[in-house]
């Protein structure tokens, strides 16, 4: 019987410039279209709307004609920039979050901790049930729950402020000493539950072995969660403080909410809220400036803390 030999293999197809194209060229491209689906909406809703962003606030609207005459785009440099950082609403705005976020990200992430703790806790029953109770308001969109502190906030709609009339507090939550701390309570209520998860997933991630040997040396439960839990899930409380910081100077939805219900919610209440009323009075570039300001502001104050802390911890 004649042995047939198998068929050769074809030949690689030669690339441009006479060089094959073989398997190995072929693999060593294939995470181009692995990118594709992250890069083309990163460039297209990320970079591309941050440098146009940077673009309009070099520029400025000059008129001309009088008041009903034609407007054009000129370029103007950093002038815009120069009125954003001599804004006294902005400055005093930007301070005000800066205060905000003092008080409340703390408050926040300790209640966060608390109840991660309390849910880990060997003693704790119905974990489920709380794990779901303490993040449904962190599912509730951010204009419903304002809305809805909002009518528990109102003198003349809430029964809370009715039943704290009746037991002799009078409290004005919408007065102007007290309603930064309003809007505070509603970050917190919206936002410890979600956190909570991050510190409880943290908390999970810990071995057994580690709890073991604690129990043996005779350490009881407030031992383990302050000289164990507590220090090993320090990076989930650092990236939740910078994700709170970030959040602290994006401050927009509760003062546009509170503003309908209160004058003392001016249209410079927080920065992000100037820079939203600058582009409806189709200030662009001025809004513009203000919006890079503040992205550039965000990112030296999380990037300082984040480093701060990392290598003072040692992580």
């Amino acid at each position: 019987m004649a042995i047939v030999a198998p068929p050769a293999a074809p030949a690689a197809r030669p690339a441009r410039g006479g060089r094959p194209r073989g398997p190995s060229t072929l693999r060593s491209r294939a995470w181009i279209g692995f990118l594709l689906p992250f890069l083309v909406p990163f460039v297209l809703f990320y970079l591309v709307p941050i440098g146009y962003a940077i673009a309009q606030s070099l520029t400025k609207t000059v008129r001309s004609g009088g008041l009903f005459g034609e407007t054009s785009t000129t370029f103007a440099g950093l002038e815009q920039y120069g009125r954003v950082v001599t804004d006294d609403a902005f400055l005093s705005g930007l301070g005000r979050v800066l205060l905000f976020g003092v008080v409340q990200v703390p408050v926040m992430l300790g209640l966060a901790l608390v109840l991660a703790l309390l849910i880990d806790s060997t003693v704790a029953r119905l974990k489920r049930t709380f794990r779901i109770a303490f993040f449904l308001p962190y599912a509730i969109p951010g204009v419903i729950a304002a809305l809805m502190w909002a009518f528990l906030y109102s003198p003349q709609l809430s029964p809370l402020v009715g039943l704290l009339g009746d037991a002799g507090l009078e409290v004005s939550f919408l007065g102007s000493g007290t309603i930064l701390w309003s809007i505070a309570n509603v970050v917190t209520w919206t936002y410890a539950g979600y956190n909570m998860l991050i510190i409880y997933a943290a908390l999970q991630a810990i071995p057994q072995s580690v709890y073991e040997a604690a129990k043996v040396d005779g350490a009881g439960g407030l031992r383990v969660a302050w000289s164990i839990k507590i220090p090993l899930v320090l990076p989930a409380l650092v990236l939740t403080t910078v994700f709170s910081i970030i959040g602290t100077l994006q401050l927009f939805t509760e003062p546009v909410v509170f503003r309908a219900i209160s004058t003392n919610v001016p249209s410079g209440y927080t920065p992000n809220l100037l820079a939203y009323t600058t582009a409806s009075g189709n200030n662009y570039p001025l809004a513009a400036a203000m919006a890079v300001v503040l992205a550039v502001g965000t990112f030296i104050l999380s990037f300082t803390f984040l480093r701060a802390t990392t290598k003072r911890a040692g992580l």
